[in-house]
């Protein structure tokens, strides 16, 4: 290989390196809404308008919004589980929406989503081993015997035991049955795993336990996430950059730490408002001034 060519792989190497590994470009979604006027055509409604952002590998994106602001409509997209109206996603480089069903369904591997719902995301019917060995199944050749050794090596990953293979989701709480979601996720070693509002169902206590797992297993595998939530706190924990969706727009981005100390947009001072903030001693100076106003009085 002479110089020229050398040169030429090796700046090939490094533009790869550094480009995104989740690239969305101008997205936008609209969805016909039910004709209800005969001689009218039916209204459209617009769930994402120019949607723009990007990823890079290991990294981890919060997508901030109120109910109805398109962020379930964006987690869709970008799992390639509904088609955009307009604009492109680009997965390690390649255009979702431009590959075959076969080549789409091999790419899949790469990308995994964990779910809102702890409860009604597993199927009661059957066993964790089944549950979790489903995405192996489908993507991936493999004996009976590889998957249960690989769904034993994630359930060890978030914290499970091997004794859990043979049990159902009724015999989980909560907390467990978001890992064990955690854990479906992963067993095709992903690089991008969305969470659509993967904590909102669970108890505080519990979200701050599957929140640092969930960083654990990025710090320990180079996990990239794309985080749905409602909740600016649960972003600032997980998420090195935000971006705000407000009516199907983003509104602002940024890193947590500059929304809470500067946020421009009225809607994001709102979200930003609506954090509850922790003072000791507080409810203790409210309760001795009320003292004192008591005594003062009689």
């Amino acid at each position: 290989m002479n110089t020229a060519t050398t040169a030429t792989t090796d700046t090939s190497t490094a533009i790869a390196a550094i480009a995104p590994l989740l690239q969305v470009e101008h997205l936008q979604r609209s969805y016909q809404l039910p004709r209800r006027q005969l001689w009218r055509a039916p209204e459209t409604v617009a769930a994402l308008q120019d949607i723009s952002l990007q990823i890079h590998a290991g990294r981890s994106l919060g997508v901030v919004g109120e109910s109805g602001s398109g962020k379930s409509t964006l987690a869709r997209l970008v799992m390639a589980l509904d088609r955009p109206s307009a604009g492109t996603i680009r997965l390690l480089g390649q255009d979702l929406n431009a590959l075959t069903a076969s080549e789409l369904r091999a790419l899949r591997r790469h990308f995994q989503i964990v779910f809102q719902d702890p409860y009604g995301s597993l199927d009661p019917r059957q066993t964790i081993a089944r549950i979790v060995a489903e995405p192996l199944e489908a993507l991936e050749p493999s004996t009976a015997a590889q998957r249960r050794m690989r769904v034993a090596e994630v359930l060890a990953q978030v914290g499970l035991r091997d004794s859990d293979l043979d049990k159902y989701p009724h015999e989980f709480s909560g907390g467990q049955r978001q890992r064990i979601a955690i854990a479906r996720a992963l067993i095709t070693r992903p690089q991008l795993i969305v969470a659509d509002e993967p904590v909102s169902a669970l108890d505080v206590s519990v979200q701050a336990q599957v929140l640092n797992l969930m960083q654990d297993l990025q710090q320990q595998f180079g996990i990239t996430y794309m985080l749905i939530s409602h909740d600016l706190a649960v972003v600032n924990h997980l998420c090195d950059e935000v971006v705000v969706l407000y009516q199907g727009r983003i509104v602002e981005r940024g890193s947590p730490g500059e929304l809470f100390r500067n946020a421009q947009h009225p809607y994001t001072q709102s979200l930003v408002g609506a954090v509850p903030q922790v003072q000791p001693g507080r409810a203790r100076a409210r309760r001795a001034a009320a003292a004192a106003a008591t005594a003062k009085t009689a």
